[in-house]
């Protein structure tokens, strides 16, 4: 993978994909749409409790859904995007800011759907869905390779980037974004992550629209010092803070 060397703007943005760029969280979608047995909420219900990794939970939803890819394709295709995305991107692209997707989940559409908003040469990490005769399966390609509690782990993707000396803000909604914005230098957030950062007491930038995440960027550009240097946090999740081979986050409390 390219990735932009952290000049002239110190900043590297970490999007989160379903209920972010798109307004729907797609697997959800895919599921409720295409199973074709009964049981996903099952599984689901427990990711959201804390007794299941998203890992887990997505190889559990490969059982019930169809050998067929093209009913799941139909229905991701379907799905809304907030188009004030293509802007946010133009003036990130415009000021020399690094972005990359990140996206716990299956994965398959998230490059399909971005080329077809118009936006199709960002940097991608997520799972990676492949189809044979008998059925579907997944590749986590960015999790971590002794951590197995996420698909895809956000955490070190903002590691990365901060190694690289990056300032590294995470844009997010959701559950599966709390690892991430520990770690991050900048939390933009909404819906459920505010939660999470107002009951972890993590400081956020608000947004509804990513015309909002472009206001906060524009501020950064006509002030790039008030970027803090990225600084190390102690591990919250991930084998220095569980030990490795966990597939299911510790209760927390």
């Amino acid at each position: 993978m390219t990735v932009i060397d952290p000049t002239p703007l110190p900043l590297a943005i970490l999007i989160d994909y379903d209920g972010t760029i798109c307004r729907t969280a797609i697997s959800d979608e895919i599921m409720i749409e295409d199973s074709i047995r009964p049981g996903w909420k099952v599984f689901d219900d427990m990711y959201v409790d804390g007794t299941l990794g998203s890992r887990q939970c997505f190889i559990e939803f490969l059982a019930l859904l169809p050998a067929d890819p093209e009913p799941l394709f139909a229905t991701s295709d379907r799905q809304e995007h907030d188009l004030t995305f293509i802007p946010f991107v133009e003036r990130a692209r415009e000021i020399g800011a690094a972005l990359e997707i990140v996206s716990d989940g299956f994965g398959f559409y998230v490059g399909r759907n971005l080329a077809r908003i118009g936006v199709p040469d960002l940097p991608i990490a997520t799972a990676r869905m492949t189809w044979s005769d008998v059925g579907p399966d997944l590749e986590f390609t960015y999790g971590h390779p002794t951590c197995f509690v996420c698909g895809t782990c956000k955490r070190e993707r903002v590691l990365h980037y901060q190694a690289r000396g990056f300032h590294v803000a995470f844009v997010g909604d959701g559950l599966s974004d709390r690892y991430a914005a520990v770690h991050a230098d900048t939390v933009v957030a909404k819906d459920h992550l505010v939660v999470i950062c107002e009951e972890t007491g993590i400081p956020y930038v608000p947004w509804r629209t990513f015309d909002d995440v472009r206001a906060w960027l524009d501020r950064i550009a006509a002030d790039p010092g008030s970027l803090a240097a990225p600084r190390k946090r102690p591990y919250t999740c991930g084998p220095e803070a569980w030990g490795p081979g966990r597939t299911v986050p510790p209760r927390e409390g």
